[in-house]
């Protein structure tokens, strides 16, 4: 069976699918990738002709049978919002990362995704990922501490707002910015170990 990694948070701009991408195909040097587009956007669809390391299927199936699908790691983008079927995928999801802005603003959108999360009893399997860090931005303990009152794991991992993450979907990742292939893998180290 898959590990069903899903990447979720309901407000829009936070780089779900720039992230999504990246981590497929970060990983799929060594095994067999699937992206699931349930963003009826379609941003990563669009992608699916240029891509060739990993699958992007825009999915439109039952969602129990994504567990049979034939692929090592399976990542689902999920749409700007709490979709109906947001419930039966994180119950599915074996990982939940949530990625977010270092920002008062997004802490307040995002609790509304970490209570359906609670809902679904996946808090423990949830990663909270600080997602487009602006250069020499620090962490307030603000944002910290309005988290810890989810139970939630925060990534050690911040992905920063560089140029070649939001380039990656045009040359098939980062591997030639040596900082941001950097944090892409210790991210990926960090994923995995939540996985094992």
């Amino acid at each position: 069976m898959p590990k069903i990694i899903l990447i979720t948070h309901q407000k829009g701009g936070v780089g779900k699918s720039t992230l999504t991408f990246n981590l497929a195909q970060n990983i799929s040097k060594n095994v067999k990738v699937a992206v699931l587009d349930f963003d009826f956007q379609g941003s990563l669809s669009q992608l699916s002709d240029m891509v060739t390391d990993f699958e992007i299927i825009s999915f439109e199936g039952e969602i129990n049978e994504i567990e049979q699908l034939d692929y090592d790691f399976i990542f689902i983008d999920t749409p700007p919002y709490l979709s109906n079927y947001l419930p039966s995928l994180i119950e599915l999801a074996d990982l939940i990362i949530v990625p977010t802005k270092a920002g008062v603003l997004d802490l307040l959108a995002i609790k509304s995704t970490l209570e359906l999360i609670e809902e679904q009893q996946k808090a423990l399997q949830t990663l909270v990922v600080f997602n487009m860090i602006k250069a020499n931005t620090t962490l307030t303990l603000e944002i910290l501490i309005g988290l810890a009152e989810y139970h939630v794991k925060v990534a050690n991992t911040h992905i920063s707002d560089l140029v070649s993450f939001t380039r990656s979907v045009l040359v098939k990742g980062v591997k030639n910015d040596k900082n941001a292939q950097k944090q892409l893998d210790n991210l990926t180290k960090e994923i995995l170990t939540e996985l094992i």
